[in-house]
């Protein structure tokens, strides 16, 4: 029998887009991370056309987000999402501004890690309402490690008032 690759570890990953043709760049983004051989696409919600957040000078995003499975250690799956956004032309401009990609782990199983260079659970998610509602159409029922709710509870109190709805071409 061989080896899995692909691995038993489970992780949400939250994709932005507001630059060029948003939707196909979350649909790009979403093969190339399907062809590592470590990663595995599970799941993808619908995408979501959404406000900005943080920097609001500019244009509206389209979100979506995707479980996966895994074998790569959470900091190498970090590397790897950078790699794919560099790989899709991303630069860093002004924080929360502007993107071609954005590519963030919410969620790594059930794991807590806190360190300079990645944070998991993604430390403002259960506040956003971008990074929600796609994360519960397909995983209502996950419980944020640290806040011991389901997302679909997340969902439910969150005081984000940001519009959010689903996109359609």
């Amino acid at each position: 029998m061989g080896y899995n690759l692909v691995g038993k570890n489970t992780s949400y990953i939250g994709l932005g887009s507001n630059l060029g043709d948003r939707s196909v760049n979350i649909q790009n983004a979403l093969k190339l991370l399907d062809q590592f051989q470590h990663i595995k696409v599970e799941t993808v919600s619908s995408m979501y056309e959404t406000e900005p957040v943080g920097y609001e000078c500019q244009s509206w995003f389209i979100n979506s987000a995707a479980e996966i499975k895994t074998s790569l250690p959470p900091v190498e799956l970090l590397r790897t999402l950078k790699h794919i956004e560099l790989q899709m032309g991303r630069e860093k401009t002004v924080r929360w501004g502007p993107r071609i990609i954005d590519l963030d782990i919410l969620l790594y199983d059930q794991l807590y890690l806190n360190t300079s260079e990645l944070v998991i659970p993604h430390p403002r998610m259960h506040q956003r309402a971008f990074v929600l509602v796609p994360l519960s159409e397909i995983a209502p029922s996950v419980v944020h490690p640290l806040i011991n709710k389901a997302v679909s509870c997340l969902l439910r109190n969150l005081e984000d008032k940001k519009l959010i709805h689903r996109f359609s071409e």
